[in-house]
């Protein structure tokens, strides 16, 4: 029946439990994989982000040495107003050009923000993606372990009762040999009485005295034999009970003959 039939409660249908591990592992695969590209697009979006803050950097410094060229040209026009009057028209055409350079950068840096905003959407995108997927993963692996740990208790209490059942059957089986065991010896005993009891008188001890030392030697065997099968079940229980396996078997007992 092992390995035909659904392990309940664990499979409503055979292979249910070989099923969910491969599945476990077609989600590993997928984890892995939106990892990988996370970090893929994590390292992208990082140098392009690294390289607009430079471009922005670099635009910054030269709005502000135009902003300062366009300072000092104020400065120079009000103190030299009337030395460079006649130089009034070209500075104002240089105030022009240098107020459209401004706008124009500007304008790139605006468009360099708006950029640097989108990858940082994508990227809050791709943070979530990964999130949640991690969460889903982490919850069937949750489930998988509950169960794992459920099987393992079951497991475990199957053993236990499996090791009591074997105890239980070894004692019946050492109890059943040592009764039969005593009762040989108390039949030999009873019968030795007898002979020694006949053996009282004179004329019958040299001929009961063969049959008196028979039945002491059947006695003497008989014991050794109840002592060896109450050993061997022992260890055999004691093996059991230490996790042993095989060794539900009787022990091997030797037909002593009666004289």
């Amino acid at each position: 029946e092992t390995n035909t039939l659904p392990f309940h409660p664990f499979e409503s249908h055979q292979g249910d439990i070989l099923r969910m591990e491969k599945e476990h592992q077609v989600l590993k695969e997928q984890l892995q994989e939106a990892e990988e590209k996370f970090e893929q697009l994590q390292s992208r979006s990082l140098e392009e982000t690294g390289a607009l803050e430079e471009l922005l950097k670099k635009s910054i410094e030269e709005t502000e040495v135009s902003q300062n060229e366009l300072d000092w040209f104020h400065q120079d026009s009000e103190t030299q107003m009337k030395k460079w009057q006649q130089e009034k028209k070209e500075n104002r055409e240089n105030l022009k050009a240098l107020r459209s350079t401004a706008k124009k950068h500007s304008d790139t840096n605006e468009r360099y923000l708006k950029a640097i905003d989108d990858k940082q959407k994508q990227y809050n995108v791709c943070l979530n993606t990964f999130l949640e997927t991690s969460n889903k993963f982490a919850n069937e692996k949750g489930k998988l372990e509950e169960l794992i740990k459920k099987s393992q208790n079951d497991g475990q209490e199957c053993v236990k009762r499996a090791v009591k059942a074997e105890v239980s059957v070894l004692q019946n089986w050492k109890e059943t040999e040592v009764w039969k065991l005593k009762g040989n010896i108390a039949k030999a005993e009873g019968n030795l009485r007898v002979l020694k009891a006949l053996s009282s008188s004179a004329s019958a001890a040299p001929v009961l005295k063969p049959q008196i030392d028979s039945w002491e030697i059947f006695i003497s065997n008989v014991k050794k034999q109840l002592e060896k099968v109450e050993a061997e079940y022992e260890e055999k229980i004691e093996l059991v009970k230490n996790g042993a396996r095989n060794c539900l078997s009787k022990v091997e007992i030797v037909d002593v003959p009666s004289p």
